[in-house]
């Protein structure tokens, strides 16, 4: 056992493991309070129309407004292309309606890793945990804010090129202000979430609009042969499927917050349900709103294809359109953080990483900790590393492990017929979307199968790394004092205590 700190709020109970101790009733700790007389605890509140900005504001990023011409290359023709943009809102609504099952049966936070615990154990949760820790997650987090980085100063610089430092710089501006919004505030994070999604919705509208009284004023000589078949080739329709379910990638992330939303069993799926609706109209309108002014060559051509079609249609208010995309992307980076953290947390409360990453700051009532855990490897890939590629390594796994979970949920019908399900779906609709995820894992394998690989070996590296870390308790004595120290004094400097 730990020496307990001089100050009463930094009391805890270690094991000797480094994870917190099982703790009674009568354990300061459980009893602890802050000034205000509150439980020290993340409370419930993620409302309905909170929930909605969570998964529409994380999925809308800046794939739409820059580049809709991987799936219209692939598909081969501009009917094709809005009938895949259909098709991949459909299919990820399947998925989306999957994760609405298991949030309102399993009423834990944690998205992917809870789900995966539950039904296949804690060493292939870590394994994700892992490849989520090291890699896909601050790789994920630092392309979104070099997106950001751009657009917000493109504008200041036009027509010039931005130099590469001020990007970096922007950027890592962008990423810092993210985390002390999350640190700060659970209300705030939520309302400037709700802020961004309006805000993204309204470039949206910016484009559909202008786009849609073109249509009726009779632009329609793109729409001509629009399912022209010359150019469909069907190798090339995989392809564009899984760019068509990238982009619509973030509706899971609802799921990572569920012991802070407000009546899950109905907010859960109602809010993924309008979400997937709001999210697939505004993708298929927006897309044919850029080919009431764009031809298919010319959108192929296009670096950024919002940009292009504002000079064409809006005239000088083009220039806001970059802004939109920073902010579009602002809101992606604040809303994947705030979910992202909930995963860290529970993974610390079922000790996976060290149990001061599931404390609360005592008067904030924020994950501090676990929303600070990406903030050094996030700066890290920013400043030396090779992120693209890493992501292209890491592309695969994530639809490896949303299968997995989305198998989890049909193998659990049968291993835990009486588990409640207040939302039950279909059994159809999670059997054909987790076969859609291990065949766009097969298309990996076989259209890119060195990055591959090497994503699956860097994935593999979280098998030792749980004997090491988890499975193996008996650590040398200095090993666990020094862990049990650093543990202390975090919860010290960040002024955290344990969940009551």
């Amino acid at each position: 056992m730990t020496r307990r700190s001089s100050s009463a709020h930094n009391d805890e109970k270690v094991a000797a493991n480094g994870h917190k101790a099982s703790q009674n009733g009568t354990d300061p700790v459980t009893k602890l309070q802050d000034e205000d007389n509150r439980k020290v605890e993340l409370g419930k509140k993620v409302t309905l129309l909170r929930g909605i900005s969570i998964i529409i504001g994380t999925i809308i990023g800046a794939g739409i407004f820059i580049s809709p011409k991987g799936i219209l290359r692939h598909s081969g023709s501009i009917g094709m292309s809005l009938i895949v943009w259909i098709a991949c809102g459909v299919l990820s609504l399947f998925g989306a309606l999957s994760y609405a099952e298991l949030g309102t049966s399993i009423k834990k936070s944690g998205g992917h890793y809870t789900y995966i615990m539950e039904a296949f154990g804690p060493q292939m949760a870590f394994v994700r945990l892992w490849a989520d820790l090291i890699a896909i997650r601050p790789a994920a987090m630092a392309v979104l804010s070099l997106a950001f980085g751009q657009y917000i100063l493109e504008p200041l610089f036009m027509p010039c090129d931005i130099p590469p430092i001020a990007v970096k710089l922007a950027t890592a501006i962008g990423i810092t202000s993210v985390m002390y919004l999350n640190s700060v505030s659970v209300t705030w994070t939520a309302r400037i979430q709700i802020l961004l999604t309006f805000s993204k919705l309204l470039a949206i509208a910016i484009i559909i609009v202008p786009g849609m009284y073109q249509l009726f004023k009779g632009e329609t000589r793109n729409f001509e042969n629009a399912f022209e078949l010359s150019n469909v080739k069907l190798s090339g329709m995989p392809l564009a499927f899984y760019s068509g379910m990238y982009a619509y990638a973030g509706w899971f992330y609802l799921n990572f917050v569920t012991e802070e939303i407000d009546n899950p069993e109905k907010t859960v799926p109602l809010a993924i349900c309008i979400s997937m609706v709001i999210v697939t109209s505004c993708y298929v309108l927006t897309n044919v709103a850029y080919y009431t002014v764009m031809s298919a060559e010319e959108l192929l051509a296009s670096e950024a294809v919002a940009v292009t079609f504002a000079e064409k249609l809006l005239g000088n208010f083009s220039i806001a359109v970059p802004v939109f995309v920073a902010l579009s992307c602002y809101g992606s980076m604040n809303g994947s953080l705030f979910a992202l953290s909930r995963m860290f947390f529970v993974a610390s409360r079922e000790g996976q990483l060290p149990e001061v990453l599931s404390m609360i700051h005592v008067r904030r009532h924020t994950p501090l900790p676990a929303v600070l855990i990406l903030y050094p490897m996030t700066m890290l890939q920013l400043f030396v590393g090779d992120i693209y590629s890493l992501l292209n390594f890491m592309s695969f796994m994530r639809w490896l492990f949303i299968g997995v979970v989305v198998l989890g949920l049909i193998y659990l019908r049968y291993k835990k017929p009486d588990l409640p399900r207040p939302f039950k779906v279909p059994i159809f609709i999670p059997v054909v979307f987790c076969l859609t995820c291990f065949f766009m894992v097969f298309l990996s394998l076989y259209s890119d199968p060195i990055n591959t690989g090497i994503g699956f070996a860097i994935s593999l590296t979280g098998i030792p790394a749980y004997y090491i870390f988890i499975h193996f308790n008996h650590r040398p004595k200095w090993l666990q004092q020094v862990l049990d120290s650093f543990n202390r004094t975090l919860q010290i400097i960040l002024e955290v205590v344990p969940a009551d």
